[in-house]
């Protein structure tokens, strides 16, 4: 019988800021299972990968597992792989942060469990051509990728049973091929399925004059009993055992090898250059999202049409193949487009980075790169289906590492501000800091903030997303048409096939779409048929041309001041006047103060509404027990919607951040508000998920020609205790 070498690699990884349930969850259903499952059969090898945070909590919580697993790389059986500590997506990296990063997960791996690792984990699979420099000057001989990578380059299938050799620059490093068809069987389909297909390979992927066939299987780690519905068969019904189990049988033939030992061993295959790619779905989901979703529905097509043709017509079966080979999506940078809250938070960390790289050698500096690092953890830089940058507490602890690493670099105790373009859209935007606060206003996008640090709490009251359309808001509107949305209490049995699953009734009629950035201090003037519903909704008739547009803007250093203005117009009914709004916004120690003018510039009258969009984050969200609003001595939710008349004066609050954000108005106003709360998908269905709350004060403004109406609004932020 012919032999096949087979690699077993398990990436075990929870983000910065997850929450210690998670961490403990994730531990005893996926983790330590796992590892236990390897003490009971020690002929078999396998590798491991943990990344930083997760050695951390693991470190704080269950040094004994470590002691575990360092016993089993000791006697042979276990491969730890390093990788960048943070599991950074090494595409958003300077090469310094890139070298760093690795270098860190590599001391603490010889630290902890005894042993140099020699192969690197990349994050998400995300792979780009000149990567091999850095890598292999962090020290790395091989990392895994995906087979779809080599696919796409136009490498066969039957030559990805071994690794190949990358090079940039003169740098090299080896590159070992994932195999799908694999994780797709482990640990979904019967154990003797796996073992067919094992066999198959190894009777066909040996060939004369090459090394030997090689399968590796890599995935990760939560998949083996966290992810839902997967610990009932991994750890009660005995899946991993019975895997297990039948490796040893078939010892003689399928030979387990650590992926280092088989590098070392044998020769590459031979060279390969690759596209920038990641995994199948990523590529997907990094398309904007009308493209993703066309993309899948393309997939799913020739996917289907694969499945129903018949055995004996192979002519078709290998022409639908060949066509899903080559479908393949766009690349993660396309994030950085897509979501303007990602490119924001990237390009902070970025210019965080050039400055900490730019200082000598100190204790502070080494502080602060930890920190800027911590914020570079992958989870919030992407969105597939589930969570990524949608996790409001993931974000909030990046951003709360952005802020201590500036904090230690000393930017609270000197004041400042200037322009520049540190989001790289061409144009500039400006950045002021007055110890306790810093914001950042960006004139090109209607002079709005788009970041407001609160210092003593390490907080971003603007990390908020912007309601984005989703490729798959299409599929919950569609199963809604079709009678084929189940939501709780609905019985299953009605539904003919698989219905979409929803956490409440009625969703799909809160699929909203902004057309515009969220923030504070965000112009807008209204007409009469504008109401809170459809302004919640976002389908409203906006009547000026102030959001999202340029605004002059003056510097005013010795007032710390900046002076924003914008001549445009406002529709009224049949005319088109010409209206100036004109703004200051001043930093005084833990205010904002922003003073208003607006000046009818027309010649005949002006008789519309102005609001003022006062968009903010807390941590807590829309659960009552953390988070409140008050408005005139009423108390509120941050995920409701309402109308308050005659409002000078309102107040958020949150216990979990033990902070406060007051506004005081200098005009009574009407008071809306209503809750950012995107619809994305979860493990149990559609569900609307808190980003941020939107208070909007507006005024009805009747203005003769040449007239101003004024108005200031102030924010005071105050720790709680």
């Amino acid at each position: 019988m012919s032999k096949i070498h087979l690699s077993l690699v398990f990436h075990n990884h929870q983000p910065v800021g997850n929450f210690d349930y998670i961490f403990h969850d994730a531990y005893e259903k996926a983790y330590k299972p796992l590892t236990d499952c390897l003490d009971r059969h020690p002929t078999i090898l396998a590798a491991m990968h943990f990344t930083g945070p997760l050695l951390d909590w693991l470190m704080a919580n269950q040094p004994a597992y470590l002691e575990q697993v360092a016993s089993q790389v000791q006697r042979g059986q276990l491969e730890i792989l390093t990788g960048a500590y943070y599991e950074p997506i090494l595409a958003m990296l300077q090469d310094a942060d890139k070298l760093g990063q690795i270098q860190k997960l590599s001391q603490a791996v010889e630290r902890l469990f005894g042993t140099k690792a020699t192969g690197m984990w990349l994050a998400e699979r995300i792979w780009e051509p000149h990567f091999p420099k850095p890598l292999q000057e962090a020290g790395i001989q091989y990392t895994i990728l995906d087979d779809t990578h080599f696919q796409a380059a136009g490498f066969p299938d039957e030559d990805l049973f071994g690794y190949f050799v990358s090079e940039e620059q003169g740098h090299t490093v080896n590159l070992v091929p994932s195999h799908r068809t694999l994780r797709y069987l482990v640990p979904w389909k019967p154990v003797e399925d796996v073992i067919s297909w094992l066999q198959e390979q190894a009777d066909q992927r040996n060939s004369p004059g090459k090394p030997p066939a090689w399968a590796v299987m890599a995935d990760d780690g939560e998949k083996f009993g966290y992810w839902p519905e997967t610990y009932n068969s991994m750890w009660v019904e005995g899946w991993m055992d019975e895997f297990f189990t039948a490796l040893e049988e078939n010892a003689e033939w399928l030979q387990l090898i650590h992926p280092g030992a088989y590098v070392s061993q044998f020769r590459p295959r031979g060279r390969a250059y690759l596209p920038t790619a990641s995994y199948m779905e990523m590529g997907e989901w990094a398309l904007p999202s009308p493209a993703s979703w066309e993309l899948r529905d393309l997939r799913e097509q020739y996917q289907l049409e694969l499945e129903v043709t018949p055995a004996w017509d192979q002519d078709k079966r290998d022409e639908t193949e060949r066509v899903l080979k080559f479908l393949r999506g766009g690349f993660w940078r396309n994030f950085l487009v897509k979501y303007p809250e990602i490119n924001h938070m990237q390009k902070r960390g970025l210019a965080l980075s050039q400055r900490i790289h730019a200082l000598a050698p100190s204790a502070t500096r080494d502080k602060a790169l930890d920190a800027l690092w911590a914020s570079q953890c992958n989870c919030a830089y992407w969105h597939g289906v589930f969570g990524g940058v949608y996790l409001f507490h993931i974000r909030s602890a990046n951003y709360s590492n952005i802020i201590e690493a500036e904090m230690l670099l000393g930017d609270a105790k000197t004041p400042s501000i200037y322009e520049t373009d540190f989001n790289a859209d061409g144009f500039q935007e400006v950045l002021a800091s007055n110890g306790p606060l810093q914001v950042v206003i960006e004139p090109a996008q209607g002079g709005i903030l788009t970041e407001l640090d609160y210092r003593p709490a390490k907080y971003n009251l603007l990390n908020i997303m912007t309601r984005h359309p989703e490729g798959y808001h299409l599929q919950i509107q569609e199963a809604a048409d079709t009678h084929m949305l189940m939501t709780p209490g609905d019985d299953r049995s009605k539904f003919e096939g698989e219905p979409v699953r929803a956490k409440e009734k009625g969703l799909e009629k809160h699929i909203y779409e902004d057309w515009h950035r969220r923030g504070m201090f965000v112009d807008h003037f209204l007409g009469e048929q504008t109401t809170l519903q459809n302004f919640e909704a976002s389908r409203y008739p906006e009547q000026g041309d102030f959001v999202n547009q340029q605004y002059q803007v003056e510097i005013e250093s010795d007032k710390f001041a900046l002076h924003l203005v914008r001549d445009g117009h406002v529709w009224v009914r049949d005319a088109h006047l010409p209206v100036q709004v004109s703004k200051v916004i001043r930093l005084a120690q833990e205010n904002i103060i922003a003073s208003y003018r607006i000046t009818n510039k027309g010649d005949i009258h002006l008789a519309t509404r102005f609001g003022i969009e006062l968009a903010f984050g807390l941590d807590g969200g829309d659960n009552r027990e953390y988070c409140v609003l008050e408005v005139n001595g009423n108390s509120y939710g941050l995920g409701t919607t309402g109308e308050v008349g005659g409002v000078t004066r309102y107040r958020a609050s949150t216990k979990l951040r033990k902070m406060s954000l007051e506004f005081s108005i200098s005009r009574s106003a009407t008071l809306w508000r209503f809750p950012l709360a995107p619809i994305t998908l979860s493990e149990g269905g559609f569900e609307r998920v808190h980003q941020g709350m939107v208070s909007f004060p507006w005024w009805v403004l009747n203005l003769a020609p040449g007239e101003t109406w004024e108005t200031e609004v102030q924010l005071a932020l105050a720790s709680l205790g």
